[in-house]
């Protein structure tokens, strides 16, 4: 059982139920009932009457006797003289095993424990003859099970109450934890906000603090979170205007410089440039960040998106005489952001074919699997360490042995990738090829229904 409910409920039921069924058995086997007891203390007197019956009348009299006690007492009992059947006919076989000995009487613990021939016995001796006297108790009368047998429905609403105050007791114990639980898994997905907080909270036991201990690190959370989102858009928006008055400034420069100072313009250039695309990479992973209260969803054929971005990648490769291969196999209908997916896509793709070597291919697969559309997109790289794998996906996060300008960015493309697909409801995962290179997956939920040739067009329009 994986279930911490199902452990302390059927534990705590199983133990409530033997120690109630032990309790039940000790008890009534060491207290034995009021007919018991009542025939115990006759059975000296109805030795006698029968011994003194049999002495004086012989056989016919013991059966008169032995007749008018059951419809008296109803209670059968049979005399043994020297061990024999007074009566001179076979008795039954337990009333015999009773008297030589070899079966327990209903007045001791091993007689009270059996719950079907429950018998008594008195012995004396008379005229040279040892008389044995065995009585068996009326039906269902013993020790044990009272006077109807076993007390299948006292047992019955025992082991049921028992079971409904365990389950209360498990649901009581395990419901702090499935709420504390619940609320770790908003806070997984994003749900900053998420709390446990309640009753629970105002506790002085174990879990109660456990529950404010929790609450105390999503808040913190939520603050550092919230302060890291502030400080990029305030980044982004301070460096917008000076990069703008930059471009202009170069742009005068190249007017009024001569020949020989082309080259450092140029060079002044490029990194503006590369600069502008950090600032929009800031402002993108800001906005990702803020959730997707912001984000405009249409629906979008993202197998045409795909083969749109592997199109222009494969343009950008001939320079470094490598290709980019699309293979479709399904439609692909997503509701989403086409900005958003496009550049999840597009970060993907042009990062594997940045780092596959001269010469090589990139292969690009799209397919439907089960609800999701797959994207799958492998390199002939240099692959990426294992324990790296989960990393890459990070804000600013870069390999040591990948920090050099002419192999990428500085580690904002993959991040963008990650929280615009799990915006968009999926998730994307890397893995070392056993042949080299690195695969990246990227699943996305599909809209149920499939997407109308106007819309599909208007999409096109939206991505364009």
């Amino acid at each position: 059982m994986r279930s911490l409910f199902l452990k302390i409920f059927v534990s705590f039921w199983v133990a409530q139920a033997l120690f109630l069924a032990l309790a039940i058995l000790v008890t009534v086997a060491l207290r034995p009932t009021r007919e018991v007891s009542a025939v115990e203390a006759l059975q000296p007197q109805l030795l006698g009457d029968a011994v003194h019956a049999y002495e004086r009348g012989g056989v016919e009299q013991l059966r008169d006797y032995q007749h008018g006690l059951h419809e008296t007492h109803r209670v059968h009992g049979i005399l043994f003289v020297d061990g024999k059947s007074a009566l001179g006919h076979p008795a039954p076989p337990w009333f015999t095993e009773v008297a030589r000995g070899e079966r327990a009487p209903a007045n001791t613990l091993r007689g009270r424990l059996n719950p079907h021939f429950q018998m008594l016995t008195a012995s004396m001796d008379s005229n040279g003859h040892h008389y044995t006297f065995v009585t068996e108790l009326p039906p269902g009368e013993n020790a044990l099970f009272g006077p109807r047998g076993i007390p299948g429905l006292g047992l019955f609403i025992a082991i049921v109450s028992s079971g409904l105050v365990c389950y209360l007791l498990a649901r009581f114990l395990t419901s702090p934890i499935t709420r504390l639980r619940n609320a770790t898994h908003k806070l997984a997905s994003g749900d900053l906000s998420a709390r446990v907080g309640g009753k629970l909270s105002k506790g002085q036991d174990e879990v109660s603090q456990l529950v404010r201990d929790f609450d105390q690190m999503a808040e913190q959370i939520e603050k550092l979170v919230s302060a890291q989102s502030r400080l990029l858009k305030d980044i982004s928006h301070e460096l917008r205007s000076p990069l703008a008055r930059l471009s202009v400034a170069l742009e005068l420069a190249r007017q009024r410089s001569g020949a020989d100072a082309q080259g450092v313009l140029d060079r002044i250039s490029l990194e503006s440039e590369r600069m502008n695309e950090l600032i929009g990479n800031l402002t993108t992973i800001a906005r990702l960040d803020s959730g997707s209260g912001s984000m405009r969803k249409v629906e979008v054929p993202l197998e045409a998106l795909v083969e749109e971005v592997c199109r222009d990648a494969d343009f950008e490769a001939q320079a470094r005489n490598c290709r980019v291969e699309c293979e479709l196999l399904d439609e692909l209908p997503v509701s989403g952001d086409p900005a958003l997916l496009r550049s999840a896509v597009e970060n993907v793709v042009r990062n594997a074919t940045r780092y596959t070597p001269d010469d090589t291919t990139v292969r690009v697969r799209a397919e439907q699997l089960g609800s999701d559309g797959v994207i799958r997109v492998s390199d002939s790289g240099p692959g990426v360490p294992a324990a790296e794998l989960d990393k890459i996906f990070r804000p600013f996060y870069r390999i040591d042995d990948a920090r050099g300008r002419s192999t990428g960015g500085v580690g904002l493309g993959l991040a963008i990738t990650e929280q615009a697909v799990r915006l968009h409801g999926g998730s994307v995962a890397a893995s070392n090829l056993a042949e080299g290179g690195l695969l990246v997956e990227i699943r996305v939920p599909l809209t149920p229904n499939p997407i109308s040739p106007q819309k599909h067009r208007d999409a096109e329009k939206t991505i364009g």
